[in-house]
């Protein structure tokens, strides 16, 4: 009885030390001119090691709707699913030949049965073969910690161990083939960054 009394009095300790381990890393991401960039993928990545797994995988969904893939920029890690449902009265023809992720969902309507798993980093090209102006960007990273930013420019990342990372941020109109601009990053309780990047940001 003495040793769970103090086991359960260990215990809010315990979980006072894992939540104060945990941080939220704010980052805003500005463009050449140093406006703020909305739809910017940012993620981090621990420094020399390798980043703890997502305990599982969740479901995303890529829609089209009105002719247009929704949204036009998604950030998911490795194993990830993604469903595509099309929400349009016409037939869409989703594919990708982006060497991170090539696929094709021939032309249908509604849901499809089964979603694609995207199992390697890299910057995947969606498009559409029936209309040409289709067209959405996937970025897999090897991280659980990613966002897109808002339309202030900014993200949070939850769930940040202390310590050091490596902090990267990308815009579809890099192109597929440009690397993530990257910058270290000092993680200690909650905090702020910012990162630019020399592209000039698309009005929403």
């Amino acid at each position: 009885m003495i040793r769970t009394g103090i086991a359960a009095g260990l215990l809010p300790a315990l979980l006072a030390l894992a939540a104060a381990a945990q941080a939220a890393v704010s980052v805003q991401v500005l463009d050449a001119a140093g406006q703020p960039m909305p739809n910017a993928v940012v993620y981090v990545e621990p420094a020399g090691a390798a980043a703890p797994p997502a305990k599982a995988p969740r479901q995303v969904e890529i829609e089209q709707k009105n002719k247009t893939f929704m949204p036009l920029v998604t950030v998911v890690q490795t194993g990830t699913p993604i469903l595509f449902p099309n929400h349009d009265n016409v037939r869409h023809h989703v594919y990708s030949f982006s060497p991170a992720k090539t696929f094709e969902l021939k032309l249908y309507s509604g849901v499809p049965g089964s979603p694609v798993v995207f199992d390697k980093a890299g910057t995947v090209v969606l498009g559409c073969n029936i209309h040409d102006e289709m067209v959405a960007y996937v970025q897999v990273v090897n991280t659980p910690f990613f966002g897109v930013t808002d339309r202030s420019g900014s993200v949070k990342l939850e769930g940040v161990g202390n310590g050091k990372y490596t902090l990267k941020a990308w815009y579809f109109t890099m192109g597929p083939n440009e690397a993530a601009v990257e910058q270290p990053l000092q993680v200690q309780g909650d905090g702020r960054a910012s990162i630019k990047l020399n592209v000039k940001a698309v009005p929403l």
